[in-house]
């Protein structure tokens, strides 16, 4: 059963969109991912949100761009934890959904992630789901420990080669 829904309002999302799916399934979870336009379908968007618990959902990735009412509308609905994915722009580069993102009012949260922000709206649904589920806390560790080791071997080449011959 799906753990987290990926949702987005246009296949034009789907390559940060993508970013989150594909962590999901290297860290090993579960999910769903759907286009739904919360302004040109509210009634299917409805339908997503109410159901998304009953379906087994526990969070919600959302993104959106422009006016980003998609996250923001998701976490109205939907009583476990959002989070947002703002897009890039072309006419703000992302900041008016950012802004739109994080102005949530009072009880209606969304976490929010840097735009264009997939890969890491997918770990920090991860974490979320850690609290209580330590097999996923082991695969969040173990991915954290592959980070630390990335750099640790770039770190090593740096010394190797010196800085002024570091490719």
């Amino acid at each position: 059963m799906a753990k987290v829904g990926i949702v987005m309002g246009s296949d034009s999302d789907m390559p940060v969109m993508a970013k989150a799916a594909d962590m999901l399934e290297k860290l090993g979870i579960e999910f769903e991912m759907t286009i739904i336009s919360a302004h040109r379908e509210p009634d299917t968007f409805f339908e997503y949100a109410k159901t998304a618990e009953d379906r087994g959902l526990k969070v919600i990735i959302a993104g959106a761009g422009m006016a980003a009412h998609l996250p923001g509308m998701c976490a109205a609905i939907f009583p476990l934890p959002v989070i947002g994915i703002p897009m890039h722009t072309t006419s703000l580069g992302g900041r008016d959904s950012l802004y739109s993102i994080v102005q949530m009012p009072t009880g209606i949260p969304v976490a929010t992630v840097a735009i264009n922000g997939g890969a890491n709206a997918a770990i920090l649904a991860a974490k979320i789901l850690a609290v209580s589920d330590a097999e996923i806390l082991a695969r969040v560790k173990a991915h954290a420990e592959d980070l630390r080791q990335q750099v640790e071997a770039k770190d090593a080449k740096l010394q190797r080669v010196g800085y002024r011959h570091y490719e």
